[in-house]
């Protein structure tokens, strides 16, 4: 009986045991699969800012972040991208511009589906970007980007497209001037580039291959550079260098500092491939300043000259010259009554410095001089024979002279796209003409984009009325409306006829 007994009870231990090892399987089995549900899920948090790695010092000398965002925000809206189209077969003869290696311009002029000779042209289009500096609707960009252009078209940050026109261009410093008629613009404030230091950071901004509103940054990487890319007769190149990356379509775009204002228009690059391997250029902001005032105020640059052909001073062009190293500028010729010549600089002198400003280099005293007119007055400190000297001289214009040179405003001369001039008095003797108007210069307009008209051209006649002075061409096109047909020869004696439509 106690036998059965104690197997009853020892049958219902095993049972009960059973039953809670049954649900503690459970529940783990069940557990097992909350938990891998669980996993699977996405864990949200919320965001937090990047942790700043970097600091650098203001003007104070106070420490802080350095963070790009703040200024990049400032400068995106003021920053514009330039589409240049050649629509006209006027342009046959003009082909990509060849550099030197391993310099290479870039960014809009080189048009695309460009016809082969003989063939039927196409439209050919640029790209690059500007820098809208007031809210006027003026736009600072390079020259090279909108040359040869019968249109130029811009558009903003926001989208919004509008027709350019061409104020003015200064070919010497690759600048050009456009304005828009648009409202509410985001402009951009030029800062004095002489307090622009090596080292500093800086944002280059624009629109490279095609990516609109591109910010990059880097350093100054040098300044008053010259690369000799521009070939112009009275080139004037001293780059700010940088190595923040620009590329093809940043032309024309800004170089701005950490407070957000221009220091310069990125210009070039040196590459030997085309785009960007370490280092750009841009023009400075002192140099964009007086390009725009005097294209605002006289309608073309008024460039001060010294009359010197000039080279830096280093270790062997001492020994070439056999003289005592003096850090400035080796004036290797003096031109006959020009300003140097009137205040006494000699051949073999060494300039040192203009207005107390140092002249290390030829870029930096072609930088000084570019910010002056004709007639003013510097003062220039020479080295000669070991001792120093100083010497007040008088910049003279490039015909000789110290008068300012306006090139005449007329409205429908804006609408033509041209900038014209009274015919030389020994030109006129030469065709046995009474007088004229020759074209000197071309912009987007109606005479590039509805005639083959080159610069250079002699007006000699309007619909068949005589034309003997730029008054006389005003006055016969203001107002007209319909078709217009321009009489006259080129120096080489050929005589064309070019008409266009003209809306009053």
């Amino acid at each position: 009986m106690k036998s059965y007994t104690n197997t009853k009870s020892a049958w219902k231990v095993y049972l009960f045991s059973a039953i809670i090892a049954l649900l503690v399987s459970f529940g783990v089995i069940e557990f097992n699969k909350q938990t891998t549900k669980e996993d699977v899920g996405v864990t949200v948090v919320d965001s937090v800012r990047g942790s700043h790695v970097l600091y650098t010092a203001d003007n104070e000398g106070n420490i802080k972040p350095l963070d790009f965002t703040e200024t990049s925000e400032k400068v995106l809206d003021a920053v514009v991208h330039i589409k240049s189209t050649q629509t006209g077969s006027s342009y046959g003869d003009h082909g990509t511009r060849e550099l030197p290696d391993p310099f290479k311009e870039f960014f809009g002029d080189m048009f695309k589906g460009q016809a082969p000779e003989g063939m039927q042209s196409r439209p050919r289009v640029g790209t690059g970007s500007g820098v809208i500096i007031n809210d006027k609707g003026y736009i600072v960009t390079n020259n090279h980007v909108i040359a040869n252009a019968d249109e130029v078209e811009v558009t903003l940050y926001n989208n919004q497209s509008y027709k350019a026109t061409v104020i003015g261009t200064d070919p010497t410093t690759d600048l050009a001037l456009l304005q828009i008629n648009a409202d509410n613009l985001k402009t951009m404030a030029l800062v004095n580039s002489d307090d622009v230091e090596v080292g500093e950071w800086v944002l280059a901004v624009g629109n490279p291959l095609g990516l609109n509103s591109t910010v990059t940054a880097g350093i100054v990487s040098a300044k008053a550079r010259s690369i000799r890319i521009n070939t112009d007769k009275f080139a004037v190149e001293s780059f700010i260098q940088t190595d923040a990356a620009i590329n093809p379509g940043n032309s024309g775009g800004a170089l701005v500092n950490l407070d957000g204002n221009l220091v310069g228009i990125n210009t070039a690059i040196a590459s030997t491939t085309g785009t960007y391997t370490g280092y750009g250029f841009a023009v400075p902001s002192n140099i964009v300043t007086k390009v725009v005032e005097d294209l605002l105020k006289y309608g073309n640059v008024q460039r001060g000259m010294l009359g010197v052909t000039i080279r830096t001073m280093d270790g062997n062009l001492a020994k070439e010259k056999d003289v005592s190293f003096t850090q400035g500028v080796w004036v290797e010729h003096v031109g006959e009554d020009s300003g140097a010549d009137m205040a006494g600089i000699e051949s073999g002198d060494i300039i040192v410095s203009v207005n107390g400003k140092e002249t290390g280099t030829s870029p930096r005293l072609q930088e000084i001089i570019a910010g002056k007119r004709p007639g003013d007055k510097v003062a220039i400190v020479i080295n000669r024979n070991g001792k120093e000297k100083e010497l007040e001289v008088e910049l003279k214009n490039s015909e000789g002279g110290t008068s300012i040179i306006k090139k005449e405003e007329k409205e429908v001369f804006n609408l033509l796209g041209a900038d014209f001039e009274n015919l030389n008095k020994e030109v006129a003797k030469k065709f046995r003409l009474e007088g004229g108007v020759q074209v000197t210069k071309l912009y987007p307009g109606k005479i590039k984009k509805e005639t083959q008209m080159r610069e250079g051209f002699i007006i000699t006649h309007i619909d068949g009325e005589r034309v003997k002075n730029i008054d006389d061409l005003a006055d016969i096109l203001e107002g007209k409306n319909g078709g217009v047909m321009l009489e006259g020869i080129y120096e080489d004696g050929s005589k064309h006829y070019y008409a266009f439509g003209l809306a009053s």
